[in-house]
């Protein structure tokens, strides 16, 4: 089962010192946050790893991510985020030429194979016809949409 959530989304980068075999070792991780602005998209990144990060933790990088809607998938195997490039097929009335409206999402899937699989079953029925023009594995942890917390 996928749920679609279409909003403002923000890429937040969040730098902490993370346990990693017994030793503790600085890194930077990319959570996409569903918000209106820059400010509350920091707001609730600050709010959301307070309570999971202890010690220091600083948000080093926020940029309007280019997503159009977000594919939620609830298999507990689907671990990792896919941005995929759908494009839409159209034709021009006047001209009758082909054009391609290029759409961003982001998918949560268990693997490539998985998150193809789940645009697929998400556009059946379509009324316009599109292709897949990109899929690639993101460095994206975790997705935080409003109203909601882990």
């Amino acid at each position: 089962m996928i749920k679609e959530i279409s909003s403002d989304w923000f890429e937040t980068k969040v730098r902490y010192n993370k346990e990693v075999d017994g030793d503790y070792k600085k890194v930077t991780e990319i959570y996409t946050v569903d918000a209106f602005s820059f400010t509350e998209s920091e707001t609730r990144i600050i709010d959301e790893m307070s309570k999971y990060i202890s010690g220091e933790y600083s948000v080093v990088d926020i940029k309007k991510a280019p997503y159009k809607d977000i594919l939620f998938n609830d298999d507990d195997q689907a671990s990792f985020w896919y941005k995929v490039k759908v494009g839409f097929i159209t034709v021009d009335e006047k001209t009758e030429k082909e054009k391609i409206q290029n759409v961003v999402y982001l998918v949560q899937a268990e693997n490539l194979r998985q998150a193809v699989r789940l645009i697929d079953e998400n556009f059946t029925g379509l009324s316009s016809d599109y292709v897949i023009t990109e899929v690639k594995e993101t460095k994206v942890m975790d997705v935080i949409v409003h109203g909601e917390s882990k």
